[in-house]
């Protein structure tokens, strides 16, 4: 049980950390050189994906859980 809630909480951590990263890249360029480059927006683009990915699924397998561990009416 430990090591999965270690895990959730890598995963949490990553996502977040994907976002910030990406935004702080924007800021910094936008700050540098007044532009964004194409690569930059690519890069924002899948970290947006896969953060969005990593805690839509969890919220996801969630409800199916809950769908299968509730008990039928009678």
């Amino acid at each position: 049980m430990e090591n999965q809630k270690g895990f959730k909480i890598s995963q949490y951590a990553c996502a977040v950390l994907l976002i910030v990263s990406s935004i702080a890249l924007v800021a910094y360029q936008v700050v540098s050189i007044e532009d964004v480059a194409g690569g930059l927006l690519y890069y924002v683009a899948q970290s947006f994906l896969l953060a969005g990915s990593i805690f839509g699924l969890d919220q996801y397998l969630r409800i199916i859980k809950k769908h299968y561990h509730e008990k039928p009416n009678e």
